[in-house]
């Protein structure tokens, strides 16, 4: 199909605006946000050039996300990258497993799957979050023997590598502390516009693009099961 020199440089005008901005809301750029909303030609050049980049473009509500892909570590993040950004120095595996279990109880914790809406929360404190991680990874612990024969993750080591990490009442942000653990991944979060971490009243919110994310794309029931088995909880459907 032959497309116009003008409907091709719009499509690239959008992608170059993603690759900056990784969103185009509706409020913002509008010309550009109803280009690619009302002009199929124009929405399918610019996913076949995120399809390039090793991306997806997709329009949830008023907002056009960029989202890169799992092995995109280009315009997303490698193991390597996240366990330096998210774990203490000279971090193990199990180190970056633990990091990746709170993120999926962050999510659980305020997302169900269910509704209209998944989102059943508004917030939640810091230390309920603290004290919910911990309780799922003894949960999952028990039933560890079972999760390595069929393949899963084993929750004993995840654990011993929490149980690894000090206390600290004081509010550490040391990276060797549960509390500076979670402190630099919820920080991390924030830094990716995913929630919002109000630190003087240790509270976290959800944003809009995370709320937007999960109902859209995560939260299809495939998805949903998955990371309700990673977490050890059974599947009641």
């Amino acid at each position: 199909m032959a497309y116009e020199i003008e409907t091709v440089r719009t499509s690239q005008e959008i992608f170059y605006y993603l690759l900056v901005h990784r969103e185009l809301k509706e409020d913002g750029e509008n010309a550009l946000y109803r280009a690619y909303a009302e002009r199929e030609e124009i929405q399918n050049l610019v996913k076949s050039q995120g399809e390039i980049a090793g991306s997806t473009v997709e329009r949830y509500g008023s907002v056009i996300y960029l989202i890169p892909k799992e092995d995109n570590y280009f315009l997303g993040f490698s193991k390597a990258q996240l366990k330096t950004a998210l774990c203490k120095s000279g971090a193990t595996d199990r180190d970056y497993y633990l990091s990746q279990f709170v993120i999926l109880t962050l999510l659980v914790e305020f997302f169900d799957g269910q509704g209209s809406s998944s989102k059943t929360r508004e917030y939640i404190r810091v230390g309920e979050l603290q004290n919910r991680i911990s309780e799922r990874l003894k949960e999952g612990a028990e039933n560890t023997p079972e999760q390595q024969e069929e393949g899963g993750i084993a929750f004993s080591d995840i654990l011993q590598a929490y149980e690894a990490l000090r206390s600290d009442d004081r509010g550490s942000r040391a990276r060797t502390t549960k509390e500076g653990f979670l402190h630099q991944i919820l920080s991390f979060l924030q830094k990716q516009g995913l929630i919002e971490y109000v630190e003087l009243d240790e509270m976290v919110k959800t944003t809009r693009k995370l709320d937007n994310f999960m109902d859209w794309n995560l939260l299809n029931q495939n998805n949903y099961r998955r990371v309700r088995r990673v977490l050890g909880e059974a599947d009641h459907e």
